[in-house]
């Protein structure tokens, strides 16, 4: 991990949007319109450890803010502020719900958004939303794993549970 400061990128970010540091590494950026997101202030390589988190509550249901483990079995965050990774299409981070760790999946630049695939650990979500992340290969609409075809998850690296629901139910 290495530091890099960009004074331009600082204050085009602090016009545009309110800036909370949360951790020696991220910061959480709040539009206008009150939308958060997470963004790192130092510079990740693929396979690095970004977090370790662990279950602040845990829910026998999903909400828009859980993390699958397992068929009953949800999680809310802690750090708290992980919840404010947004799904892409194309992601930079994955939550190993095994080790409860996240890590880097492609190199990640100070000031750039940390992002996950929401289906890699969600098999049904419990909210469902177009995605505009507006990677050539976007999916458009987020439900779950359960709603996308095997040829689709296999292009991302998926939780372990997921990977059992995806041999259940297509014996893949």
């Amino acid at each position: 991990m290495t530091k890099k400061n960009n004074p331009q990128l600082a204050v085009i970010n602090s016009i545009k949007n309110k800036v909370t540091k949360i951790s020696s590494f991220a910061e959480i950026w709040e539009s206008p319109s009150g939308e958060k997101s997470l963004y790192s202030t130092i510079t990740f390589q693929p396979g690095e450890i970004i977090s370790r988190f662990e279950s602040k509550t845990r829910l026998t249901e999903p909400n828009y803010l859980t993390l699958q483990l397992d068929e009953h079995e949800h999680i809310m965050l802690e750090p708290e502020f992980l919840q404010y990774i947004n799904h892409s299409c194309q992601p930079n981070v994955f939550f190993d719900t095994q080790k409860y760790v996240v890590t880097c999946l492609k190199k990640i630049e100070a000031g750039e958004e940390i992002t996950f695939f929401y289906p890699s650990t969600e098999w049904s979500m419990a909210s469902s939303f177009n995605c505009y992340c507006t990677s050539q290969e976007c999916l458009e609409i987020i439900q779950g794993a359960a709603h996308l075809q095997p040829n689709i998850l296999n292009k991302y690296k998926i939780s372990d549970y997921i990977k059992q629901k995806l041999y259940q139910s297509f014996n893949v």
